[in-house]
C-alpha cells in the first residue's frame, strides 16, 4: 500500500537547532553573555522523549535559547541518562559536519570582550570582510563555535 503526500509538503520554517552538552549551565551562561534569552535550564522525562530518540529511560535538562527577536534557536541539552560518556577534543573549524553557528551582533569587539572576560577566547581574529561585517569566530564551553557578525554597510540593510 503506497501513501500519497501532497506536492506542497515539506519544510516550512526553521526551529531549532539541537545542542547536547555536558555543563547546560555553563553553556546558558555563554549564550546570554552573546546576548540571547535563555530558560531556566528544566529535566524532562517520558515515553514520548525515549520513542522520538531512539533510546531508553531518557532524562534530560534542557534550556531554549532565543534570539532578541524571540525566535527559538537553540535547544541545550544534558543527558542525565543514558549518559554517553567522554566525549573527543573540540574539532577544528574545517571538520565536516554541523561546526558553527552566527550571529549578528550590534558590536563584535563588545562581544569579543565579554566573551574573553568570562575566560572564552576568539578562534582566530576579528576580520574585516570586504567592509560589509566584521567577522569573528569566538569558541565556547564544550567547542561549541559562534560566528559573529557586526554589519557595517548601512546600504545593504
Amino acid at each position: 500500500m503506497s501513501k500519497t503526500f501532497s506536492a506542497n509538503a515539506g519544510v516550512t520554517n526553521f526551529v531549532h537547532v539541537g545542542l547536547v552538552v555536558e555543563d547546560v549551565t555553563e553553556t546558558v551562561r555563554f549564550l546570554e553573555l552573546l546576548g540571547l534569552d535563555c530558560d531556566e535550564p528544566g529535566m524532562l522525562r517520558g515515553d514520548w522523549i525515549d520513542r522520538i530518540i531512539g533510546l531508553e529511560d531518557v532524562t534530560i535538562e534542557i534550556a531554549m535559547a532565543r534570539a532578541p527577536d524571540g525566535s527559538d534557536l537553540l535547544e541545550v541539552v544534558r543527558f542525565h541518562s543514558p549518559y554517553a560518556g567522554a566525549h573527543e577534543p573540540a574539532p577544528a573549524a574545517n571538520r565536516p559536519g554541523l561546526r558553527h553557528i552566527a550571529f549578528t551582533v550590534d558590536d563584535v569587539h563588545g562581544v569579543v570582550a565579554r566573551v574573553r572576560e568570562a575566560g572564552w577566547e576568539t578562534v582566530g581574529e576579528i576580520v574585516d570582510y570586504e567592509s560589509i561585517y566584521l567577522l569573528c569566530y569566538v569558541r565556547g564551553p564544550e567547542g561549541l563555535i559562534v560566528e559573529l557578525a557586526q554589519r557595517l554597510d548601512d546600504a545593504h540593510r
